[in-house]
């Protein structure tokens, strides 16, 4: 994993999931890409809408932008002088996904890491507007770090599945570079609406997946997603959380199920969304 896409908004929630990416691939060669983005519906007056993106108006805003989002990499660049570290800043003047996209058709970014703070819809608890819309509309992997979450040592993950259809190497690839980083202890949930469920939903391809990795198995039936999770979380702590997703299907169960088990979820532990 070489690429890495860091939204910032300069929100310390932005800063504290900038400061995770820079922990966990310590000693390891990297590109963070850092893109701010300024939202086109803050300026609505006549005199700024009315002008092109090549006008004077523009220009300062993005300039401004660009002089705060230098100034927020001054610090990071001194604590990580000595990690093989490349800084890579961008400014654009559009919706964050469509920026995100943008950014990803010119560089081949492996992993967007943001914060998960900043929603007050109870639909948005758990990961935020933004990320929120990211994780829905954009096809990369999403690192979400919770707002008081800090680095440490990645000893034990967990897994989550509700089916392994479509899983592929090559999706799984994020979470497989992790493990082999960290070495870590790997818990593979499975979680089925009832016993009846064919085992091969959740059997050989997700054996498949984690071919030549250690770990151990459970499945739950009949439980609410975030309500399993929570209570898994509970009996066993985890260092990170990570799970393929399917978009209006175990995304939905997973954000619209109990609102106190996503709250209480949430503030936990760094989550991995993979898309399938």
């Amino acid at each position: 994993m070489k690429n890495i896409l860091l939204p910032t908004d300069f929100s310390e929630n932005s800063k504290n999931a900038v400061v995770y990416a820079m922990e966990l691939f310590k000693g390891h060669a990297c590109k963070f890409y850092f893109l701010n983005v300024q939202k086109t519906e803050e300026f609505v007056m006549d005199d700024v809408m009315s002008r092109s993106p090549g006008s004077s108006v523009f220009e300062v805003i993005l300039q401004d932008n660009k002089k705060r989002l230098k100034e927020f990499l001054v610090p990071l660049e001194e604590k990580y002088t000595k990690e093989n570290f490349e800084f890579l800043p961008f400014v654009d003047y559009d919706s964050l996904t469509d920026s995100i996209k943008q950014l990803m058709a010119s560089e081949s970014i492996d992993l967007i890491v943001m914060g998960t703070n900043g929603a007050t819809g109870a639909k948005e608890v758990l990961f935020g507007s933004n990320t929120l819309k990211v994780i829905r509309k954009v096809d990369c992997p999403v690192l979400a770090i919770p707002e008081h979450a800090s680095f440490e040592k990645l000893e034990t993950i967990l897994f989550t599945a509700s089916s392994c259809k479509d899983i592929k190497h090559e999706s799984a690839r994020p979470l497989k570079e992790i493990l082999d980083l960290f070495t870590p202890q790997l818990h593979l949930l499975k979680i089925k609406e009832r016993k009846e469920e064919s085992k091969h939903n959740c059997g050989s391809c997700l054996v498949d997946t984690l071919k030549g990795t250690q770990y151990k198995s459970y499945t739950l039936y009949g439980i609410p997603t975030p309500i399993a999770i929570d209570a898994f979380v509970q009996l066993i702590p985890v260092d990170l959380h990570a799970t393929f997703i399917e978009r209006e299907t175990f995304l939905e169960r997973f954000l619209f199920g109990t609102n106190t088990a996503k709250i209480s979820y949430g503030t936990r532990v760094p989550l991995l969304i993979l898309h399938k």
